[in-house]
């Protein structure tokens, strides 16, 4: 099953050091039925809330890094209290969502574990900022992304678009193959070497490398 309902006691594996507890208690409040899932391209998490027949559902992607892991199911979270709150009457992700998010993920950058932040301080120095305007994804700050990445168990052999030089033959994960071209604006432009066709990639977009250019 690409699913597993996560026990609160089994969270430690996939939150940094210490903050299970605080999280269970608001699965526990609001009787959250959390799943850990198979690694999504589009999404880093989910949320649906409850029904006449069913609890609050939270899924997160498993692949993540403890950081993002927590960033992830905060996000998550901050839509069922605004669900909670405001029902279907506010946008997905409006004011109201933002102000709740904010409140909630700076009660965990403030709080400690003993002596140590939960977060280090590239981190948190990144979401501090985010709390400005909080994206409507959190794979949507390219900062944050950065940040975040240094905190993954890298595979060999990928790396972000940003990283490769200009003519670079790439694959991404749905096995289609490109070549790196010149940024624009945000974005870059990269030719589908099957179709000759150009779509635009994210800077922070991961891909696998397959050749570099020769000098």
């Amino acid at each position: 099953m690409a699913k597993k309902e996560v026990p609160i006691d089994y969270l430690a594996k996939y939150l940094p050091a210490g903050t299970e507890v605080e999280v269970g208690r608001y699965l526990q409040q609001y009787h959250i039925h959390l799943t850990i899932a198979r690694q999504r391209q589009s999404i880093l998490g989910d949320y649906r809330h409850r029904t006449v027949y069913q609890n609050h559902r939270i899924s997160v992607n498993g692949n993540l890094n403890p950081y993002a892991f927590l960033i992830t199911l905060i996000h998550e979270i901050a839509h069922l209290l605004t669900f909670e709150k405001y029902g279907n009457r506010v946008q997905t992700h409006g004011i109201e969502w933002k102000n709740i998010y904010s409140d909630l993920l700076r009660q965990f950058i403030e709080n400690k574990q003993g002596d140590q932040p939960i977060f280090p301080e590239d981190v948190k120095a990144a979401l501090m900022k985010s709390l400005i305007n909080p994206a409507a994804s959190s794979c949507a700050d390219d900062g944050l992304i950065r940040i975040l990445r240094k905190y993954d168990k890298n595979e060999i052999g990928f790396m972000l678009v940003e990283e490769l030089t200009v003519n670079t033959v790439f694959k991404i994960k749905d096995g289609r193959v490109f070549k790196k071209g010149n940024k624009m604006r945000k974005r870059y432009k990269c030719e589908e070497l099957s179709t000759g066709k150009f779509y635009l990639f994210s800077p922070v977009y991961e891909v696998e490398l397959i050749s570099q250019p020769k000098p």
